[in-house]
C-alpha cells in the first residue's frame, strides 16, 4: 500500500515531466427537434412533477462537462429559473430496482431505473451546473404532446394531448462539477422550471455519437413518469400515444452531451482503480494540473474527489 500511495503521489505532482499524450473528446447528439412531440419535463405549482428521459451509450469511461437540451416554452424565456439533470441506469442494472416491478405499467424492460444515480445529479439551485438559454424559433409547433395524461394501466393509452405551439429554446448547460461515468448504457433526464409556464422537451431523430459507441447497442426510446406514477415509467410512444392497430411510434428527445473520454481508466470497485485512473489521466493530459481545467473541474481537489467517487461506487 505504501508503494501504491507513493506512485499516486508522484502522478499527482504538477507537471510530472510528461507532455500530454492525446485527448479523446466525446460528443453525443440526437440532432435538431423534429416537430413530432413535446413532452413535459419539469415542475410547476399547477402540475405534478414530471420527468422525461432518453438513453445514451458510453463506450469508455467519460467525463461529461456540458449538455444542451431543446424544448418548447409557453412563457417568457426570462422566466426559466432552474435546471436540474439526473442520470439513470437501465432498469435491472441497479440493485435498488424493485423486483418484480409493480405491474402498474405495461413493461419495465429497457426503462430507466427506479432511482437516479446520486453521484450524477446536478442542479443549478445548488451551483453544480450553470445554464443559459437562446431562442431558436419564436413560433415552433409540435404535432402531439404529453403533459397530463400519464396514468397506470389500463388508463395509460391517451393518444397524446394534441398539437402545441410556443417558443423553441435551446438551453446550454455547463456542469461546474463534471459527471464521471464508466462505460455503459444510461438515461439522461433534464427538468426545467419555467415560472408561470411549462417546458415541453422536444423529440428528435436517432442519435449520433463521436467517438462511436462499440459494441453498438440498440438505441432505446423515450420514457416518462410523474410523481404519481413513480417509480414506474411509461414509454411515450408505445404505451401512451400508440394508436390501436397501427405500428407504435417511438421517440428520441433533443439533447447533446460533450466532454472527454479516459480510455485507460480503472474499473470502479477494483482495488487498483484509483491508481490506474490517476495514471491514465496523467499520461493523457500531462498531469492532473493540466487535466483539471481541460476536463472542466474547478480545481485538482475537485477532480480528485470526483474520481474517488467514481472508483468507489
Amino acid at each position: 500500500m505504501k508503494l501504491r500511495a507513493s506512485v499516486i503521489a508522484v502522478l499527482l505532482a504538477a507537471g510530472t515531466g510528461t507532455a500530454p499524450a492525446w485527448a479523446d473528446p466525446f460528443f453525443f447528439t440526437t440532432g435538431n427537434a423534429d416537430g413530432r412531440l413535446g413532452a413535459l419535463s419539469g415542475e410547476s405549482p399547477s402540475k405534478v412533477e414530471t420527468e422525461t428521459a432518453d438513453d445514451f451509450i458510453l463506450a469508455k469511461t467519460t467525463v461529461i462537462s456540458g449538455a444542451t437540451i431543446t424544448g418548447l416554452i409557453n412563457g417568457p424565456r426570462a422566466h426559466i429559473s432552474n435546471v436540474e439533470v439526473e442520470l439513470y441506469h437501465v432498469f435491472g442494472q441497479d440493485p435498488q430496482d424493485k423486483q418484480p416491478p409493480s405491474g402498474k405499467v405495461p413493461s419495465r424492460t429497457n426503462s430507466p431505473s427506479d432511482n437516479e444515480i446520486d453521484s450524477a445529479t446536478r442542479d443549478s439551485s445548488d451551483g453544480t451546473l450553470s445554464f443559459s438559454s437562446s431562442s431558436l424559433s419564436a413560433a415552433f409547433s409540435v404535432a402531439n404532446t404529453v403533459v397530463n395524461g400519464i396514468n397506470p394501466i389500463p388508463l395509460n393509452r391517451t393518444f397524446g394531448e394534441g398539437a402545441a405551439t410556443g417558443e423553441e429554446v435551446q438551453i446550454t448547460i455547463t456542469f461546474t462539477n463534471p459527471i464521471v461515468l464508466p462505460a455503459g448504457h444510461y438515461f439522461f433526464r433534464p427538468e426545467v422550471l419555467v415560472n408561470g409556464g411549462d417546458f415541453l422537451y422536444l423529440s428528435a431523430p436517432r442519435p449520433m455519437v463521436s467517438p462511436p459507441a462499440t459494441p453498438i447497442n440498440p438505441d432505446l426510446q423515450a420514457w416518462i413518469r410523474n410523481a404519481n406514477l413513480a417509480p414506474d415509467w411509461l414509454r411515450i410512444g408505445t404505451d401512451i400515444i400508440d394508436v390501436a392497430g397501427a405500428t407504435a411510434p417511438t421517440f428520441n428527445m433533443t439533447f447533446s452531451l460533450s466532454g472527454n473520454t479516459i480510455p485507460d481508466a480503472g474499473t470502479p470497485g477494483d482495488p487498483d482503480c484509483r491508481e490506474e485512473t490517476i495514471s491514465a489521466i496523467a499520461n493523457q493530459f500531462g498531469g492532473v494540473h493540466s487535466a483539471a481545467p481541460t476536463l472542466g473541474f474547478s480545481s485538482v481537489t475537485a477532480l480528485q474527489k470526483s474520481f474517488r467517487q467514481f472508483c468507489t461506487p
